[in-house]
């Protein structure tokens, strides 16, 4: 049997009108029965790098046996000029996370998809152990079961303390080794046996990966820390809530 965690990630393109530009990764997250895809910011918009899509496409299984068989969903990053996902900012500027809300009425009948909610997230109470293992779910550089469309596991450990923002930013750092692509992929911690919620995801989310840090001031022979940004995943509660949702 497929593990049920396997299909909250999801595969995206970018494009400009039909020409593709780039690959990366996203998760789906629900609340209050509203759907949304997750990824980088700056996978939607990147003004230095000149990256400026117009829409994304995401793949989608269709058939819940035969996990050969999947869909392109297309959805239009803006509606009468104005950008459809939500972004944010904190005390130290923008926030490198971003949602899309998924038309729920246009999928496909015989979507399968499974979705992180507010329950997923880590409780603030809760501390986590520095070099706590994490997994990294997502398609680095493109790569995936390109027969069953499945994402793939990149092993992680915790390399920040949790709940300190990394020198006074929105994120944590994570070790392992990362590639282009992997932006937007869900971070993730199994979820102590006394509290795994009964959605049939055992997992805690805990951030959205971004990143690798780039030492750039140092020779090129030691510039690679293999150390990653993940922004923290209570930003989803501020970028899914009601207000920010009517302001599609």
């Amino acid at each position: 049997m497929t593990e049920p965690v396997l299909f909250t990630a999801t595969r995206i393109t970018t494009f400009d009108g039909t020409r593709p530009l780039t690959n990366a990764s996203g998760f789906f997250f629900e609340r209050e029965r509203r759907l949304y895809v997750v990824t980088s910011r700056h996978v939607l918009i990147d003004k230095p790098s000149k990256h400026f899509p117009d829409r994304v496409e995401i793949e989608l299984h269709i058939n819940a046996t035969n996990l050969t068989r999947t869909v392109g969903f297309s959805m239009l990053l803006y509606r009468d000029g104005k950008s459809v996902w939500h972004q944010g900012t904190d005390l130290v500027g923008e926030v490198d996370v971003a949602v899309i809300e998924v038309d729920r009425a246009a999928l496909p009948p015989s979507c399968v998809l499974r979705a992180f909610t507010p329950a997923s997230l880590q409780p603030a109470q809760e501390p986590i152990e520095l070099g706590s293992p994490l997994l990294i779910l997502g398609f680095p550089l493109g790569f995936h079961d390109t027969l069953h469309h499945l994402p793939v596991a990149r092993q992680a450990a915790l390399a920040s303390a949790y709940g300190i923002r990394f020198q006074g930013q929105g994120y944590f750092l994570t070790d392992a080794r990362t590639h282009r692509g992997t932006s937007g992929a869900p971070v993730l911690m199994r979820a102590p046996a006394h509290a795994a919620p009964g959605d049939g995801l055992p997992w805690r989310l805990l951030g959205v990966h971004s990143s690798q840090i780039d030492m750039g001031n140092r020779e090129e022979v030691d510039a690679s820390l293999e150390l990653n940004c993940a922004w923290y995943t209570d930003i989803l509660m501020t970028l899914t809530a009601p207000v920010a949702a009517a302001a599609t």
